[in-house]
């Protein structure tokens, strides 16, 4: 069996072969070993495991930022371990100051990911702030990348500087952050709140490193189109974990009102639950040492 490491970097190679082909990415949105599991036998190319839908595995919390670094990394690894799937992660806003940042990029390469973000919002909520976001000094937000990318001891690991400045503020903010980014060392620029086409074009047009967006709206979600402009990751949205919670909660509702075990809808069957569970290695491996 290969070391870990190894592992690692395979996956990171191959992320970094996807986010520089010439075609955009739609990763899974995964959040714990079988949703990744399920990604990879389906046949996603990557994975994104991201706040959001970490604070709902880990604290069943909204978005709040309460989890901890130590909590997101052991999540990440558990996903990481778990599969051959490249796996993206949203690593906020690196869990404090640029010092943070650092510890936070080593924790998490040492996790198996494949790529992280570093966003330039100012996290957590500070008191006052009326639930609005607040995004962070450009010079704050540059040391982050700084500080991220200095931190990495594998090459292949990809830093993605992210920022919400074209929702927070507006775009000209936006595409002076992402080119700072860059020339700081980021490998992706991940852009949230892109209005239009015209938008992504001038920020197409601005910069020379691969792009990833989220929160773009349903019509500029054409694979073709983001490809030709420099677009190699595009977030599709998190809808894998409410899907999960419905179908549990139906089940348990049914479960509660007596329904039968052989009536319930929706279960999935012993042969996928083998596959996912990966029962025939642990099984080979019973037979070898017990």
């Amino acid at each position: 069996m290969s070391e870990p490491g190894h592992k690692w970097q395979r996956r990171r190679q191959a992320f970094r072969r996807h986010i520089e082909n010439e075609v955009c990415l739609f990763p899974a949105s995964v959040f714990d070993p079988l949703s990744a599991r399920i990604a990879e036998d389906i046949g996603f190319e990557a994975g994104m495991f991201a706040g959001s839908q970490a604070a709902l595995a880990i604290l069943g919390a909204p978005d709040y930022v309460l989890i901890t670094l130590t909590e997101f990394a052991e999540q990440a690894h558990r996903i990481s371990r778990a599969s051959e799937l490249p796996l993206m992660v949203d690593a906020d806003h690196g869990y404090g100051n640029p010092l943070s940042v650092a510890r936070t990029v080593e924790e998490l390469e040492a996790a198996g990911v494949a790529g992280l973000s570093i966003e330039d919002t100012v996290l957590p909520e500070p008191h006052s702030s009326s639930g609005q976001p607040r995004i962070a000094a450009l010079e704050e937000g540059l040391a982050r990348v700084k500080a991220a990318v200095s931190a990495r001891r594998d090459p292949d690991l990809v830093i993605a500087g992210r920022t919400s400045a074209a929702s927070l503020t507006d775009l000209d903010d936006a595409i002076a952050r992402v080119q700072a980014y860059e020339a700081a060392g980021a490998d992706l620029l991940f852009l949230i709140g892109l209005k239009s086409r015209v938008d992504l074009e001038r920020v197409a047009s601005a910069t020379s490193a691969p792009l990833m967006l989220g929160g773009v709206p349903v019509e500029m979600r054409d694979a073709e189109y983001l490809a030709s402009q420099r677009v190699r990751l595009c977030l599709y949205g998190h809808q894998t974990m409410p899907a999960s919670v419905a179908a549990i909660e139906a089940t348990m509702r049914a479960i509660r009102l007596g329904t039968p075990v052989a009536e319930l809808a929706g279960l999935a069957d012993k042969p996928t639950m083998d596959r996912l569970t990966r029962r025939a290695e642990y099984d080979a491996m019973r037979k070898q040492f017990l």
